[in-house]
């Protein structure tokens, strides 16, 4: 009678369960274990941190499984709404929005959101149903319209200012230009051009922008001003040395000289406790997510999956890579958070939704298979 009320609850949670794509979502548990042993020891001294980093998980793994129950054609029925509706509400915020510390980036509509959230899946949610309505005639013109349509978004995010944000909806558009089959010519050819009106952009940027510039370069130059952030991260990564200082036992950390220790500056409390060993763990753990990614990428059976399961990949990487070399002095500074790592619930959703989306496409694609 027991093995009967067993098997039966084994059957009654099993197709809920087999949602998850097992070792995609073992990976995205192992960061988050370790992001939480780490948010604990950051985040002692802030009450309720560890508890509102739980309940981000929770809303992650929820939209991660409600999505991944959405097939792929159900999906890119969404991408232009998404995408037209990111745009209003980026015009919303141009004309109305909340300003907080000098930056209007959100609009209240009863809950206060962030638009520009939305467009890091929308957009190439967009480009890859655009190429997906296109495949087979993949001309300059495409392309072209392509550029416009990412073009939009990133220039209304860039005037709020939000740089970080706007270079992370930028490289996701491009990201699904590049798999489209964009020549390596005019790669190489915007390249130079970017290269060229550098000069041009360097003018345009925001006082603070080319501070984080000049403090990449020497941030001794005001190491009690901007260049504060860099130099206490940069001492706290050095001093965990091989093996680290031990967990709740990172000085930088519990004295208060690392900023934003929860959030953007996470990896910087990683590192000084758990030293060059677990900084190699975590960065094995990120390759396998990306490389597990690529995979589901790889095997997708249309366009559109398969572009925007290839641009979620790289956005994984994009994040971990501006996070940590931004941490490590390597990169400005420019407010992006470690993937399932920093606190925050807003990217908690996005990722959510990223992961997602690769799982939607890896079930379905068994179901058609079987």
């Amino acid at each position: 009678m027991a093995s009967l009320d067993k098997r039966s609850l084994l059957q009654l949670i099993g197709p809920y369960v087999r949602v998850f794509d097992g070792p995609l979502m073992l990976i995205v548990f192992l960061i988050l274990a370790v992001s939480t042993v780490t948010l604990y020891s950051a985040g002692i001294d802030f009450p309720g941190r560890i508890e509102g980093h739980l309940r981000n998980i929770l809303l992650s793994l929820l939209v991660m499984w409600a999505v991944a129950i959405i097939p792929p054609q159900v999906l890119m029925r969404f991408a232009v709404p998404m995408y037209v509706g990111g745009i209003i509400l980026l015009l919303a915020v141009a004309q109305f929005g909340l300003i907080r510390n000098g930056a209007r980036r959100w609009v209240d509509l009863g809950v206060v959101i962030q638009p520009s959230e939305i467009m890091k899946i929308g957009m190439p949610m967009m480009l890859a149903w655009f190429f997906q309505k296109r495949e087979g005639m993949t001309r300059w013109r495409e392309f072209l319209i392509a550029g416009l349509l990412l073009i939009v978004p990133v220039a209304l995010i860039m005037k709020q200012p939000d740089l970080g944000t706007s270079l992370l909806v930028l490289a996701a558009g491009l990201y699904v230009i590049f798999f489209a089959g964009l020549s390596w010519k005019v790669i190489v050819a915007g390249i130079v051009v970017v290269l060229a009106s550098l000069p041009i952009a360097w003018s345009m940027l925001h006082d603070y922008q080319r501070g984080r510039v000049m403090t990449l370069i020497d941030p001794t130059t005001d190491p009690l001003g901007k260049g504060f952030h860099i130099i206490q991260s940069m001492i706290a990564i050095g001093s965990g040395g091989l093996t680290g200082k031990g967990w709740l036992h990172g000085t930088q950390a519990h004295l208060e000289f690392i900023p934003e220790r929860t959030t953007d500056f996470i990896f910087a409390v990683y590192s000084e406790e758990f030293g060059l060993i677990g900084n190699i763990i975590l960065l094995i753990l990120y390759l396998l997510l990306i490389a597990r990614s690529m995979a589901i990428a790889a095997h997708a059976p249309t366009l559109f999956s398969r572009l925007l399961a290839g641009s979620i990949s790289m956005i994984f990487f994009t994040y971990a890579f501006v996070n940590m070399g931004m941490v490590s002095g390597i990169l400005p500074v420019v407010g992006v958070p470690l993937p399932f790592f920093s606190y925050g619930g807003t990217a908690f959703v996005t990722l959510g939704l990223g992961v997602g989306i690769l799982m939607s496409i890896q079930r379905h694609r068994k179901l058609v298979q079987s």
